[in-house]
Formats: C-alpha cells, sequence, structure tokens
C-alpha cells in the first residue's frame, strides 16, 4: 500500500518510475502527466522535493498532482535511503546526498522524449527548498526555482533554530556525535534521532513541534514511510556543508520564495532572498503558517508557481 494522503485527480496520470542517481541508489519516483498528453511533443517538467523527512505520497505529490493539471510534466521522489528509494542503513541524511537527488531527477525527466531539456524547473517543500538551490547551484540544466515554507537545514545543524547556538553548544553536539558514531559502529546500525514531529502533542507541546505533529502524526498527513527521523550522526555533514553558499551563482535564473505571513521558518526564505542575485521573488501567503502550505490546496498558490514556471521555462 502506497497511503497516499489526497486523491488521484481524474485529469492526471500517475506512473511509478525508478531509475540511479550517480551513487547507484535507486530511486523510488510518481510522473504525472496530463490525461490529454501528446507525448510526440516536447514539453517543460518540474520536479518536486518532499519537505525534510516527507515522502512523495505526501505534500510533494499534491503538488506534482496540481503541477500536472495545468500542463507541466510532473516528477517527485523518495530522497536517497528514505521511502521505498533505496540505499542502507535506512533513515540516512546528507547534504550531498539529497542535493544529488534533484540532480538524478533531472538526469531521469532530461532522457524522456516527451520532455525539451531546456524546460526543467524544480520546487522544493520545507528542507528540499534548500536542496533545490544548492543543485540549481551547481546543476544548470535547472532553468527556475522555487521554493515553499524554504528550511536550510545545514544553517539549523550548525547555528540551530534562529542561529541561537553558542560555540560551547555546538562543539558539544559534536562531541556527542562522535561518541554515537563508536556506539553505531560497534552495533553495527545507526540509531535515530528524535522523532521530528511528536506523537501525542496536546496545547502544552512546543508550538513547531505540534504544527509537524498535526501533519505528519495524524490522519492527515500519517504515511508509514515518513517518520520524520534521521540518523544521528546524519547531522554531522550538514554541520560542515552548507547548502547556500553560491546561491547567487543561479542567476539569470530565477528564484521564486513562497512563504506563509505566519510561517515560524520564514526567516530561512527571507535570508535567502536577500542573498540571491536577481531575478528573484519573494512571495508571502496571507494568514497562512509552515505546514499549510504542504496540503491544503486552497491556500498554496499554485495559480503563482504556474504563472512563474510558464514565464521561466521557455
Amino acid at each position: 500500500m502506497s497511503n497516499y494522503i489526497f486523491e488521484l485527480s481524474d485529469k492526471i496520470t500517475r506512473k511509478s518510475v525508478s531509475y540511479n542517481n550517480r551513487f547507484g541508489i535507486k530511486i523510488a519516483a510518481d510522473l504525472y502527466l496530463p490525461k490529454d498528453f501528446e507525448e510526440s511533443k516536447e514539453h517543460a517538467a518540474i520536479i518536486i522535493g518532499s519537505p525534510y523527512g516527507g515522502v512523495k505520497e505526501q505534500g510533494a505529490g499534491i503538488y506534482a498532482q496540481n503541477m500536472a493539471e495545468r500542463g507541466f510534466v510532473a516528477l517527485t521522489f523518495d530522497p536517497s535511503y528514505n521511502g521505498y528509494s533505496g540505499g542502507e542503513p535506512r533513515h540516512l541524511s546528507s547534504p550531498d546526498l539529497f542535493v544529488e537527488d534533484f540532480s538524478a531527477a533531472v538526469d531521469y525527466v532530461g532522457t524522456r522524449p516527451f520532455v525539451d531539456r531546456n524546460q526543467i524547473g524544480a520546487i522544493g517543500m520545507c528542507g528540499s527548498g534548500g536542496f533545490a538551490i544548492s543543485a540549481a547551484q551547481v546543476d544548470r540544466r535547472i532553468k527556475a526555482v522555487a521554493t515553499v515554507s524554504m528550511y536550510d537545514i545545514s544553517r539549523v545543524a550548525a547555528n540551530g533554530w534562529m542561529d541561537s547556538l553558542t560555540k560551547e553548544e555546538r562543539n558539544g553536539m559534536l562531541d556527542v556525535i562522535a561518541e554515537q558514531r563508536y556506539v553505531d559502529f560497534e552495533a553495527g546500525q545507526p540509531t535515530l534521532a528524535h522523532r521530528g514531529a511528536p506523537i501525542g502533542f496536546d496545547e502544552n507541546t512546543d508550538p513547531i513541534g505540534r504544527e509537524f505533529g498535526e501533519f505528519y502524526s495524524t490522519p492527515r498527513g500519517y504515511h508509514p514511510n515518513s517518520i520524520t527521523q534521521f540518523t544521528v550522526t546524519s547531522s554531522m555533514s550538514f554541520m560542515n556543508f552548507p547548502l547556500l553558499t553560491h546561491i547567487k551563482s543561479i542567476s539569470p535564473r530565477p528564484i521564486l520564495f513562497i512563504m506563509g505571513e505566519q510561517a515560524h521558518s520564514r526567516y530561512f526564505s527571507e535570508d535567502a532572498y536577500e542573498l540571491a542575485a536577481e531575478p528573484k521573488e519573494l512571495y508571502v501567503v496571507p494568514n497562512t503558517g509552515h505546514v499549510d502550505l504542504y496540503d491544503k490546496t486552497d491556500l498554496i498558490p499554485f495559480d503563482k508557481l504556474e504563472a512563474f514556471f510558464m514565464e521561466y521555462l521557455k
């Protein structure tokens, strides 16, 4: 059972596909096509990455379906070592791997005869926003990037929430991770970090944790492959490899940053917008939080996304 959190539209066709990334890991993906699709013509394609800890059957699939309804070829995938994609040990996380997954998706769609290689864009949700931008920094085949409720996972890992981590606290975290490596090595398997989306939350739960719990830990967004946990030692890589170092190099390809007006994460989009070169746009969705833009189709600005990619994927 794939347990999609949304109903399949009668306007599109969804195909389960797979392909290898450059590390040789088999990626499980879904290809969304309009029902009236003409395979004899070349079309624009959009790759959609899931929120950090999410899988293709959740919000990314909602985005893929809606963009396919608007005439685009849309592909969403499970990250390496997660979901139905390959890779052992499970639930590993890595900036290099997760950025590579976007380029591997470009490899796949760009070799479909019905896709125009010069018309490939990307949408990154939450943590995938940082991965999509990072991929576009070095993969010039990605002609336009949009982020939704962006998180920069490398910034959180290195600096803490709202950059509040002191040098002593950071060193303490690295000491804990170093000791965990010994434990994992001797056990022959890695230990998972605490669940990012709590189960059994209430009004006393941390508001950010509760917001994630209301999605991932309830029927609204639950999927058995989306446990919102990664290996403890995964954070070491993110602390050492910042994702957005070369964001200015994406120009003159455009970046669209979409964020909720009330999102706890809005500072990531605002700061990345300031760092990016033109053309760029920061689009604020009124009266909307971070997770609202995962699945609430009445709030997600699909018209804005359609207009953005119609303009820049030419």
